[in-house]
């Protein structure tokens, strides 16, 4: 019998630039291939081939508008002529859509938080931005600017978490802000946002109730000098 060909990791889709309008190409990762090997308790996700992480962000090579699934579909008059004024007027065409190494996909989520930035994009979508970035440098060990951009992305988690009231994803967003300020050694502060999920009877999340229980007992170990690692919930949870 005849062995399968081994199935190409990287697809192409078209689309549309939410600032100029011209359609562009950029790969993803097959959905069959995106399962992860380990987690952080972060959600940073580690895989055997292709990171699925390293083509979140589509980059016009006519304009340089970068941006996620999770952008607007069409830029405002405004923020177009933010953005030329900011970004476009010094953009030199370049083509993200093939195959990225950690490099270029560093290179492609810094252009979409500058580009989300000179469009004053919402909160959640920037704090997201930085946490990935944050993601990129713990994939290659450099923990400096790891702290930095994970300090970063917690400024604006509690930004997102002031200005949105309740929401469907404040259990979650509650959990998050936690396990950044565990990560960057606030332990005080990590305290009492576990605290505030777990005894907030509204919240029904179990899964994330879960989660900071698990990792209130971790951080109740790091505080009392245990030797572990920051990662906590990596075996999948």
């Amino acid at each position: 019998m005849r062995a399968l060909p081994d199935l190409i990791p990287l697809y192409t889709i078209k689309v549309i630039c939410c600032n100029c309008e011209k359609e562009f190409i950029t790969s993803r990762v097959r959905p069959s291939l995106k399962k992860a090997i380990r987690r952080d308790a972060d959600f940073c996700s580690y895989y055997k081939d292709e990171n699925p992480d390293y083509y979140v962000v589509r980059v016009c090579p006519a304009c340089g508008f970068a941006s996620t699934e999770n952008s607007a579909d069409k830029l405002a008059d405004w923020q177009r002529k933010s953005f030329g004024d900011q970004v476009g007027s010094r953009w030199i065409s370049r083509d993200f859509g093939d195959k990225r190494s950690w490099e270029i996909a560093l290179e492609t989520y810094k252009l979409a938080l500058i580009c989300a930035q000179s469009i004053k994009d919402k909160d959640r979508i920037i704090a997201s931005l930085l946490h990935h970035i944050a993601w990129m440098y713990r994939y290659q060990g450099d923990t400096a600017q790891e702290q930095r951009f994970l300090r970063y992305s917690l400024d604006m988690y509690i930004k997102v978490f002031e200005n949105d009231g309740i929401g469907g994803n404040d259990a979650r967003l509650m959990y998050l802000i936690g396990e950044l300020n565990r990560r960057i050694g606030e332990f005080s502060n990590a305290v009492k946002w576990f605290s505030r999920l777990i005894n907030d009877q509204k919240i029904m999340d179990a899964a994330m109730i879960r989660a900071a229980r698990e990792q209130w007992a971790l951080l109740r170990e790091q505080m009392n000098g245990g030797e572990l690692s920051p990662d906590g919930l990596s075996s999948g949870t």
